[in-house]
């Protein structure tokens, strides 16, 4: 029986790459199914993601021979079964658009991800996260506990074996340590507003300058409040007969299917990281 895989790879550019991959798979007896790469004439960087399936060789056998190719040729190297549900916590403040989206999504099989807890500085949102039987857990954050209180997440987050950390919504900048140990596996979403409207009340900010594009952007937490590498944006248009209901409404819409997105496309491993840019094989 064919058990399918995802490679991803990241190397320096040069002739012969794509035939040394393919080869080593040819090799183990592997079948490709899908295949992106991309080549960075500005980096210097090859970008390349491989779905394929093999029952000739054991993930064991796959990954030694993968270690001896990325050797010769100086590569970062990650394989996955492509079936395999990347487990996840959220950290969410008060505002539960999103969160509400993501659980759906979850529940529905339609995110590859298994949800397994739900962080928050408030309460709000317990009986929610129950009624998708997910463990929630209460870390009130003030300036005197921001940093015990970030050690208790990262305890939940090692003890769930959680691969990603979703901020839907959590209205707490992460101190540098904490930016540092989820380095490249934290997604935040914010108002596409910054630095124009930043602070309460982005929304009512933007109607009262008569904006005519709201939106929304997903990127990789990074120690430079929001200005991490960018994964998806998108964008709704208004106009002067919308309310600020209406602003809000659409732009919560908007931030909700933005991040789903943006996790979606992480968990199944289309999202290589290209300096402060991404490469995303969609």
């Amino acid at each position: 029986m064919s058990t399918s895989y995802i490679l991803t790879l990241s190397c320096p550019d040069k002739p012969g790459i794509v035939h040394g991959v393919t080869g080593l798979l040819l090799s183990l007896g592997g079948n490709i199914q899908e295949a992106g790469q991309f080549n960075d004439a500005q980096t210097g960087l090859f970008f390349m993601r491989v779905q394929f399936a093999c029952s000739a060789s054991s993930q064991e056998q796959i990954n030694s021979a993968l270690q001896e190719l990325a050797a010769v040729w100086q590569m970062g190297v990650e394989l996955h079964r492509s079936n395999a549900r990347m487990p996840i916590v959220i950290l969410v403040s008060q505002q539960g658009h999103c969160l509400n989206d993501l659980l759906f999504r979850f529940k529905s099989g339609l995110l590859p991800v298994d949800v397994k807890a739900i962080v928050s500085n408030h309460r709000d949102f317990y009986q929610l996260a129950a009624s998708y039987n997910v463990p929630f857990h209460h870390i009130p954050v003030t300036a005197a506990t921001k940093a015990e209180a970030e050690a208790r997440q990262l305890d939940v987050i090692r003890a769930e074996g959680a691969e990603l950390v979703v901020l839907a919504r959590y209205m707490q900048v992460l101190s540098d340590p904490m930016c540092r140990a989820l380095n490249g596996r934290a997604i935040n979403i914010h108002h596409s507003f910054l630095p124009s409207f930043k602070g309460a009340k982005p929304y009512y900010q933007a109607h009262d300058r008569g904006v005519k594009l709201i939106g929304a952007t997903a990127h990789y937490v990074t120690a430079d409040l929001d200005e991490g590498p960018i994964i998806e944006q998108d964008v709704a248009r208004v106009d002067h007969s919308l309310t600020v209901e209406d602003f809000t409404s659409l732009g919560r819409d908007t931030e909700s299917q933005v991040l789903a997105r943006a996790v979606k496309w992480h968990s199944e491993h289309r999202v290589l990281l290209n300096g402060h840019r991404t490469v995303i094989f969609k």
